[in-house]
């Protein structure tokens, strides 16, 4: 589904410039679970950004099923983004003033999709994520778990082919993140749709189909 070919990512910094991708490689084939991992600064959430899209690459490319995605227009690239790809950060960043269900449809409604079948969708997707007795509770009625799991389906709402997510449990406690964890993993496996998740948790990520190690910009186990 995916492939990476050489890719780098340099920052400038002034006089100097900061290598922060080394030549990337990587296949991920599509309906796997991949969890990223390594210490802060190897470059894990630079690579997610260039998978989603986010940020341009200095060199190399990104392939979705054949499909050069950095050779297109800036507007087929946003929406290439927006309907192919769902995001899920450590901070949900759910919109307050509105309740779980209504932060969940309006990604549709954006794309202009009726909004009976959006409502209708949105209700679903958050039942298969525990939350149908908290459809109509706002942001701050939430706990930070069901928080993210109204995120979660959100990043689901377009029907995606990739889930990208970045420490998606990393302002939660334990148990509650293990639970999460499960659950995208039972996303994941009931849908059949890609993940692609950075996490520092070496226990979370053992659950993960394969586990991508970086070091210093570069991938150093798969």
């Amino acid at each position: 589904m995916i492939k990476v070919v050489n890719l780098q990512k340099t920052f400038s910094m002034g006089t100097h410039t900061l290598p922060v991708l080394k030549g990337i490689n990587l296949e991920i084939a599509r309906g796997e679970m991949i969890a990223i991992v390594g210490a802060s600064g190897a470059g894990k959430s630079t690579l997610l950004h260039m998978l989603g899209t986010l940020d341009r690459p200095t060199t190399g490319s990104v392939l979705f099923d054949g499909q050069d995605v950095f050779a297109l227009p800036e507007d087929a690239q946003a929406e290439f983004r927006n309907k192919r790809i769902g995001f899920v950060f450590q901070f949900h960043h759910l919109l307050p003033e509105f309740t779980a269900l209504e932060n969940t449809f309006l990604p549709a409604l954006i794309q202009n999709r009726p909004e009976g079948d959006a409502q209708a969708e949105a209700i679903q997707l958050l039942t298969d994520v525990g939350l149908s007795e908290r459809l109509h509770h706002k942001p701050g009625e939430l706990s930070g778990g069901e928080q993210q799991r109204v995120a979660v389906a959100r990043a689901l709402m377009q029907r995606p082919d990739l889930v990208l997510a970045d420490e998606p449990t990393g302002n939660l406690d334990t148990h509650t993140g293990e639970a999460l964890f499960g659950l995208l993993r039972k996303l994941n496996k009931t849908r059949g749709t890609t993940f692609v998740i950075v996490t520092h948790n070496d226990k979370l990520s053992a659950q993960a189909d394969r586990i991508i190690r970086m070091e210093d910009g570069q991938i150093v186990s798969r």
